[in-house]
């Protein structure tokens, strides 16, 4: 057992639980970043797949029937295309630059972000086409790394949903994702029954991460731990693209 990986993914199981069940898994993107700081991206996202089936059901549960039915009948044929996009170009990635594309697209979302919050925010959904590209982008930056959570809050943010259809919306779409994502990851061999048993037993923490995150959504100001999700998410993504850049060089 390497504990360094043990508790890696521990806190990246946390993270995301809370995230899923609070926050619409807007910080599920800082799950394989930090696996990865330990082994390949591409091991630490099949570790984090099966995880993230079990909380998405522990997810839509606890959000039951709450979401729009219309966003979510938009967003998934989208999303799926980009799955296919990522599945078909897995084969041509290497290890470094993929440390190098999550890297950047963690440092990205923490600058757009912070750009965002300066900035009058658009009101009014997407037009179709523009949509269709954000949700395509977010099945297959979840292929790639699981990271579907901010091009997916693109579309969604621009519903002005209240927050609680805003979680519930995601929770489901991301459902879909995720149980798609199961056919290529099983095609291109990145799950066998070894992983499979090593990453169900992360459930009760996906278990609780998910009951804080609803908790948290309910009655607690989010502002610090945002503020710390983002801080964390940079440092990590800094990280990442040092490494990957130095594997290249």
């Amino acid at each position: 057992m390497d504990i360094t990986l043990l508790i890696l993914v521990s806190i990246a199981v946390l993270i995301t639980g809370i995230s899923k069940g609070g926050f619409s898994g807007a910080f599920g993107i800082i799950a394989v970043p930090m696996i990865s700081l330990h082994v390949s991206p591409i091991k630490a996202a099949a570790i984090m797949l099966p995880v993230l089936c079990i909380m998405d059901i522990f997810t839509v549960q606890k959000f039951w029937k709450k979401w729009d039915a219309d966003a979510v009948k938009q967003s998934i044929p989208s999303a799926i295309l980009g799955i296919i996009i990522g599945t078909l170009m897995a084969s041509f990635v290497s290890e470094p630059l993929l440390k190098i594309i999550i890297g950047l697209v963690a440092i990205g979302f923490v600058i757009n972000t912070w750009l965002a919050a300066r900035r009058k925010a658009p009101k009014g959904p997407l037009g179709k086409l523009a949509a269709g590209f954000w949700c395509a982008l977010g099945g297959f930056t979840s292929f790639i790394s699981h990271a579907g959570g901010p091009p997916i809050s693109v579309f969604l943010l621009r519903l002005n949903l209240d927050k609680t259809r805003f979680v519930a919306s995601a929770a489901l779409i991301f459902a879909a994702i995720n149980y798609v994502k199961l056919i290529p990851y099983a095609w291109l061999g990145q799950l066998n029954t070894d992983l499979l048993l090593y990453s169900v037993c992360f459930a009760p923490i996906a278990f609780v991460g998910v009951q804080v995150g609803a908790w948290l959504h309910y009655h607690i100001n989010t502002k610090l731990f945002f503020k710390l999700m983002y801080a964390l998410l940079m440092v990590t993504g800094v990280k990442l693209l040092w490494d990957g850049g130095s594997g290249l060089i």
